[in-house]
């Protein structure tokens, strides 16, 4: 999709661009990778929505109101993505021991290779965006992304 599609117009033109856009759109371009990637492994029902349940799935399991804080969306979209993950075999719902009203949501092997594939990719991506930038201005981009997030969970 090129950035003329993904931008809003605004007066005919694409609307200006602030530092969370610029993240977010730098943000999809490399998921989009991530997300070939699983294509070309066989997982072509994954889209770049479902990154919100692996990223914030825990290993022991989470449920659809954890998942959807996480990710910042509402429950019932979490719920969508989860009902047709679990359709194509890639979580299973199973009850939470803690709670007997909650389930989990837990990945089955083939979820948990769309991790695997996904943490396989993630150092080419760097090692591309270290290459665009340099490796003194990707170290600084790190570290600059580090200083944001940390400065974010502190104002929380």
């Amino acid at each position: 999709m090129s950035k003329s599609s993904r931008i809003p117009l605004s007066s005919g033109r694409e609307r200006p661009t602030n530092i969370a856009v610029l993240l977010r759109e730098a943000f999809v371009a490399l998921n989009d990778v991530v997300v070939v990637a699983l294509a070309e492994r066989g997982h072509a029902v994954v889209r770049p929505a479902h990154s919100a349940v692996f990223q914030y799935l825990d290993d022991t399991g989470t449920t659809v109101s954890v998942l959807a804080e996480r990710a910042q969306m509402t429950k019932q979209a979490m719920a969508e993505l989860v009902v047709h993950l679990e359709r194509h075999g890639y979580v299973v719902r199973v009850p939470d021991p803690a709670d007997r009203r909650a389930k989990l949501v837990l990945a089955t092997e083939q979820g948990a290779d769309v991790v695997a594939v996904a943490q396989e990719v993630a150092p080419a991506i760097e090692h591309r965006v270290e290459q665009l930038l340099g490796a003194d201005r990707f170290a600084a981009l790190r570290e600059d992304l580090g200083t944001i997030l940390r400065a974010a969970d502190s104002s929380a």
